[in-house]
C-alpha cells in the first residue's frame, strides 16, 4: 500500500497487477507456482526496478463452495478448512518469495463483505445487474442450488468433463442450466427448475464497452479465440447472486447470497480503490479512485479466462470504469506432471510447500520460469529439475533481451532466464525473489 500512496502523492499512476485468489480446499502445487504466481512476483519486481509504480494484489477464494465440498470430504467445519489450508497457502507464498501488497480474506474482513453487499446494492439501485424473475437450477433430490462444485457434467463445447463455471479443457462458460446430462454431486441426483427474483448481469448490454477495452488492451491468442466464440455465439447471462448455502449475504435481497466470481470482480474494485483512496466508500468513490491506476493486468491460467477476460470488464464497465483502463492479460496453459495435469483433487501434484522446504527457493522460481507452461503447456520432470539444477550453464548472457523479455505486453519469464547466463546481473535476483 506503500507504493499506492507514493503514486498519488507524486502524480504518478499505478500499474496494478492482480492474480486469481486460490481457492483454501488444498495446499498450492507448483503447477500453481509455475502460472501466475512466480509470474505476477517477477512482472512486479522486474517494473519496480525500472522505476514504475506497482501494486500487487491477490486474496484467498475462500467463498468458492469447493470449500464446502472439501470440508464435506473431510467431514470438519468449513471455518477448520478454510484456516487451515488459508495458512499453507501463505505459507508456500512465502517460502516462495512471493508478496503481495493486497491480500484479501473475504472470511477475515467484514469491511471487505460489507462492501461486496454496499456495491452490489448500488448496482441493482443503477440497474447494472437486472433484477427479474429467472430460473435457476437445483438438485431434484434436496433442492440445493447448483453451480460449481455442487454440479457435474459435460462441457457443451468440447465435450469434456466439467463442474459448475468454466471448462478446463477449453475454457467455455457453462452453468447446470447448458451442461450436457448435469447433476448434482450432492445427490448424483438430475437437475430440475425453479424460480425466483434474482439479480442478472446481462453481458451483451456491455458488447461495446468490451470491445473497445478488448480493442485497447493486450489479449493473447487463446483468449481472444474464446471471445470471438462469445462475439459470434452471444454473450451470457450470468446470475450474479442466488440461493445457496455459502457465500456473502446480501442486505438487498433476501435470501440469495453473490456469485463468488461476481464477488471477486468486485472486491478488485473495491480492495485496489481502498488501497489508492483509504476514504473510498460508495460505487463513485472506488470509481473516482480507479482514476490513479494507469493499467490493470491480470496474471492468470487458461481455464480462468472467462472471468477476467470478459465478465470483470463488463462489471468494471456497469460500474463505471473507463475501458482504457484493462491493460492486458498475461494467460499460462496448464502444467502437467509426468504428463497429466495437476490436479488437487487427485491428488496428483508436487505440493508448494515440500519441495521448497528441501529445494533452494531461488532454483525452484528460476526453473520454473524457464520451464513454465506460457504459451503453450510443459510437463515438470524431476529429472528436468535435476539437469536444470546441476547445469553449469543455463543462457546466452544477452542481458539486453532478458530485460525486453521482464516488460509488459511481451512478458515471457522463461525467455528471459534462457537470455540470462550464469554471470552476476541485475536482473536474475528479480526472477529468484531475492531483491
Amino acid at each position: 500500500m506503500k507504493d499506492a500512496a507514493a503514486a498519488m502523492n507524486a502524480g504518478d499512476r499505478l500499474t496494478v497487477l492482480t492474480t486469481p485468489p486460490p481457492t483454501p480446499n488444498g495446499p498450492l502445487h507448483i503447477g500453481h507456482l509455475s502460472g501466475p504466481y512466480i509470474a505476477a512476483d517477477v512482472a512486479a519486481r522486474a517494473a519496480r526496478h525500472r522505476g514504475e509504480r506497482v501494486l500487487t494484489m491477490t486474496g484467498l477464494d475462500s467463498h468458492q463452495n469447493y470449500v464446502v465440498a472439501k470440508a464435506d470430504a473431510e467431514e470438519r467445519p468449513v471455518p477448520a478448512v478454510v484456516r487451515d489450508y488459508g495458512s499453507d497457502i501463505r505459507t508456500a507464498f512465502r517460502r516462495a518469495r512471493i508478496d503481495y501488497d493486497l491480500l484479501v480474506d473475504p472470511t477475515e474482513d467484514a469491511d471487505y463483505r460489507k462492501a461486496v453487499d454496499r456495491l452490489m446494492a448500488e448496482l441493482v439501485a443503477a440497474g447494472a445487474f437486472v433484477l427479474e424473475e429467472t430460473t435457476y437450477q437445483v438438485c431434484a433430490d434436496c433442492g440445493r442450488t447448483l453451480h460449481h462444485a455442487y454440479v457435474t457434467g459435460a462441457c457443451p463445447g468440447c465435450g469434456a468433463g466439467m463442474g459448475g463455471g468454466t471448462c478446463e479443457g477449453c475454457a467455455r462458460f457453462a452453468t447446470a442450466d447448458t451442461m450436457v446430462d448435469a447433476r448434482s454431486t450432492c445427490c448424483g441426483a438430475p437437475v430440475t427448475e425453479r424460480r425466483a427474483e434474482l439479480p442478472v448481469l446481462r453481458l451483451e448490454s456491455y458488447r461495446a464497452q468490451l470491445l473497445e477495452a478488448w480493442a485497447r488492451a493486450h489479449v493473447p491468442a487463446p483468449a481472444m479465440a474464446l471471445i470471438r466464440h462469445y462475439l459470434d455465439a452471444g454473450l451470457p447471462d450470468i446470475l450474479a447472486a442466488y440461493p445457496t448455502d455459502w457465500g456473502i449475504e446480501l442486505g438487498v435481497l433476501t435470501g440469495p447470497r453473490a456469485d463468488v466470481w461476481i464477488e471477486m470482480g468486485l472486491g478488485y474494485l473495491y480492495a485496489v480503490a481502498r488501497a489508492v483512496d483509504p476514504a473510498a466508500y460508495s460505487l463513485a468513490d472506488c470509481v473516482n479512485a480507479w482514476q490513479q491506476v494507469g493499467e490493470l493486468w491480470h496474471f492468470l491460467g487458461i481455464d480462468n479466462t472467462f472471468y477476467y477476460a470478459v465478465v470483470f470488464p463488463a462489471l468494471f464497465a456497469a460500474a463505471g470504469v473507463p475501458a482504457g483502463t484493462l491493460g492486458g492479460l498475461v494467460v499460462n496453459q496448464f502444467y502437467r506432471l509426468d504428463g497429466e495435469k495437476f490436479s488437487t483433487s487427485r491428488n496428483h501434484a508436487i505440493w508448494a510447500n515440500d519441495l521448497l522446504a528441501v529445494e533452494d527457493p531461488g532454483l525452484v522460481r528460476l526453473f520454473l520460469c524457464h520451464d513454465r507452461p506460457d504459451r503453450y503447456g510443459s510437463d515438470f520432470t524431476f529429472d528436468a529439475f535435476r539437469a536444470f539444477h546441476d547445469s553449469p550453464t543455463r543462457g546466452d548472457g544477452d542481458l539486453v533481451r532478458a530485460q525486453a523479455a521482464l516488460r509488459l505486453p511481451d512478458f515471457d519469464p522463461a525467455l528471459a532466464v534462457r537470455c540470462l547466463g550464469d554471470a552476476p546481473n541485475a536482473l536474475l535476483p528479480l526472477i529468484t525473489g531475492e531483491s
